[in-house]
């Protein structure tokens, strides 16, 4: 098959991201799932990126990105902005490398995320809280990095951020000695399902990618029915970890030739998936970590007796927010598993 272009970005980037993070970053377990694979008559494995030291992938790309800094780079600082994840692995090189990072977060923000954000950057790091959502917190990042001379480390739209997170593909690639049919990603800026995609389209481009978006937060969904990079007007904070409302350029632009869909999944649904993934496997996700299982059943039709792999991105969940999930996941009207909503 011919292996489509990939906008500037080197897939060899990725090669060198996973010796670049090697001491940092855990090459995480790819469970088998014998509950879900007998539900969908399929092969069913999740990467368990939620077992990373910051409890989500994250730290892959942060990691990548800042210690590719210079020295003068480095004496200028950082900052960031983000709703949690990326914050943590921003936070985590920052104190595993010596430098001074300030890190914006939406004051919507779970204290959960707050609380993992200050422990794991120590005395190098400074918390502000601003906007209601992600993008009003970048905003003010980027204003901040303009005034002081700051280097700006974004949660998705760079090559090395994109690079680190494609670790994860080559991961998976190893693991299953490439006989994978089928990887889903959540989606929310795109830069894991970016180098997800890169990746495979490099090594094995029969396999497929897959994108999961919440309903209310679907801006790589409306982008890419539109054909270039739209800004939402409202978005649902819900599920804060891909509750973006402009994905970035770099990682649209990928994602456009080398992705074959992007589905939309309804919040109730990813609630109700948690819950199971708690109750039956021990696995706590928050619900952006859930994402890749909630869409199984709007593909059940098309994944029977295949390989099939969901990204696991991350369990940082604060238990205080487990009475609203419940609720989400009983008003919820289950959808048949051959349902393409």
């Amino acid at each position: 098959m011919k292996r489509k272009p990939t906008h500037g970005f080197d897939v060899d980037l990725i090669e060198s991201a996973s010796i670049n993070i090697a001491d940092v970053v855990i090459h995480t377990s790819l469970d088998y799932s014998e509950r879900l694979s007998k539900q969908y008559s399929a092969k069913i494995y999740l990467k368990r990126e939620d077992s990373q030291a910051i409890r989500s992938y994250k730290i892959r790309g942060a990691y990548n990105l800042i210690s590719s800094l210079s020295t003068f780079q480095r004496k200028m600082g950082i900052i960031t902005a983000s709703a949690g994840n990326h914050s943590q692995g921003v936070a985590l090189s920052a104190k595993k490398l010596g430098i001074r990072a300030t890190i914006f977060m939406p004051v919507t923000t779970q204290p959960q995320k707050i609380n993992r954000v200050r422990f794991l950057g120590g005395g190098y790091i400074n918390i502000k809280l601003f906007g209601n959502n992600f993008d009003e917190c970048h905003q003010q990042a980027i204003l901040a990095c303009n005034k002081t001379g700051a280097i700006f480390i974004p949660p998705f739209d760079d090559y090395l951020i994109i690079a680190g997170q494609g670790t994860i593909a080559k991961e998976i690639y190893q693991d299953l000695l490439g006989k994978v049919d089928l990887v889903v990603c959540p989606v929310g800026g795109g830069g894991l399902i970016a180098g997800v995609s890169a990746y495979f389209n490099h090594k094995n481009s029969a396999t497929e990618i897959i994108g999961v978006v919440p309903e209310g937060a679907t801006a790589m969904y409306e982008s890419l029915k539109k054909d270039r990079v739209i800004t939402l007007k409202t978005i649902d904070t819900f599920v804060d970890g891909v509750a973006v409302k402009k994905v970035g350029i770099k990682t649209f632009k990928i994602v456009r030739d080398l992705v074959k869909q992007i589905i939309v999944v309804p919040v109730g649904r990813v609630c109700n998936t948690m819950i199971e993934l708690y109750q039956e496997e021990g696995i706590i996700t928050e619900p952006a970590g859930a994402l890749s299982v909630a869409c199984l059943g709007s593909i059940a039709s098309s994944i029977k007796g295949r390989t099939v792999v969901c990204i696991i991105s991350g369990g940082n969940n604060d238990l205080m927010r487990y009475p609203e999930i419940i609720k989400k996941a009983q008003d919820y009207k289950v959808v048949p598993s051959n349902s393409t909503t």
